[in-house]
């Protein structure tokens, strides 16, 4: 390995990091999508305490390895001083809604393809090249002429990069060094305070076991392309675990092999997957399951896209930008998380209020059950 580039060192240390989050994944049946569904159709947090310990652990020892010198994280995607609200709002309530009918965000659908699942097989695709055609094909213009402009710049008025603690110094006119310590220490314990105080949490094991390792994972990858791949000659860009964009490079390094060279990004799409495989032969649990008719079809049709385009739109998934991008402090981060969420649980809800009503009344319902709009009764 003495021999092998910094690019292939990178990529091989994200794939055996996303083999392992795989494994994880498929054994915990860690769902964020799930999880968002049992708090508002059964009341219970269980699964939704596992992300946020996710996250808590991730800022802290993201944090951590920026304090110590380790890591820059000013110069990651996240903490721009673009600060495109409205790709943020609208990227990541499309992306909530599409994880919502594809039955799992991005991370799930790796590692339901890996588990013999053709639906998400089906999402997946639709969702890679939708993703690549966000980025650089057809739908680029909408990225970068429609939301582009509507971008706030942070510069203007003074303020260096979207760092929650970055703008609160500046606003409040104190140290940045010591309010990032201290947002790191509310939102960082704050959060795994919020998972581990509840004893059916506590009583879970797999829910543990899936919280830490994806917060551990967020923070070897900012260290593997951080510290790692900080390379003079031959530099890697900072990354964490994200899977919209990745999925829709993946496939295009596989289409163009001959001419293509792999990177992280695509390294953790491969590693997610055949974790999962793994997983799922070793278990006894693969099983091969398609559409079961072709609304079913058509829903996950349209997940694809929404995923697709709201994920590159908002810059991440609910691991992207929910746990990788949360590690950085970025305010953009935090808006895109409750996009996704709101998007995700306001789709639960206008599919059972649709069981019965038409789609407006629905959604009206829907939007007054989630105290947006006053109640009808």
């Amino acid at each position: 390995m003495e021999d092998w580039s910094v690019v292939h060192k990178v990529s091989l240390l994200g794939f055996l990091g996303a083999l392992f989050f795989g494994v994880i994944a498929n054994k915990t049946h860690f769902c964020i999508m799930g999880s968002i569904s049992d708090w508002i159709n059964m009341g219970s947090r269980v699964r939704f305490r596992a992300w946020m310990l996710s996250i808590g652990i991730a800022i802290l020892g993201s944090q951590a390895m920026v304090q110590l010198g380790w890591v820059d994280l000013d110069g990651t995607m996240y903490r721009s001083a673009t600060f495109g609200l409205a790709s943020f709002l609208i990227g990541g309530l499309l992306f909530g809604i599409g994880m919502t009918l594809g039955a799992g965000c991005g991370q799930r659908t790796l590692v339901r393809v890996g588990g013999g699942n053709l639906k998400s097989l089906v999402v997946l695709i639709v969702m890679a090249i939708t993703a690549y055609t966000t980025l650089r094909g057809l739908l680029a213009p909408v990225r970068i002429d429609v939301f582009g402009p509507l971008a706030i710049d942070l510069e203007a008025q003074g303020i260096t990069n979207q760092g929650i603690e970055t703008i609160l110094a500046h606003l409040i006119g104190v140290s940045a060094q010591w309010m990032t310590i201290a947002v790191t220490l509310v939102l960082g314990i704050g959060t795994v305070w919020y998972a581990v105080k509840d004893k059916d949490f506590r009583a879970s094991g797999d829910n543990i076991l899936a919280g830490i390792t994806i917060g551990v994972l967020v923070v070897g990858a900012w260290y593997v392309t951080g510290v790692i791949g900080n390379d003079d000659f031959e530099p890697v860009p900072v990354e964490a675990l994200t899977f919209i964009a990745p999925t829709g490079n993946a496939v295009n390094y596989l289409m163009t092999w001959t001419g293509a060279e792999i990177n992280f990004g695509i390294a953790v799409v491969l590693g997610m997957i055949v974790g999962s495989f793994l997983y799922a032969i070793s278990s006894g649990n693969f099983r091969v399951e398609a559409f079961a008719n072709r609304a079913d079809m058509r829903n996950h049709l349209i997940a694809g896209v929404l995923m697709g385009f709201g994920g590159v739109l908002s810059f991440g998934c609910t691991i992207g930008q929910g746990v990788s991008g949360m590690s950085t402090l970025a305010l953009g981060s935090l808006v895109a998380l409750l996009s996704i969420m709101l998007g995700s649980a306001l789709t639960m809800k206008v599919q059972y209020y649709m069981l019965d009503d038409g789609f407006w009344s629905s959604l009206r319902q829907s939007l007054a059950d989630l105290r947006l709009l006053p109640s009808a009764k």
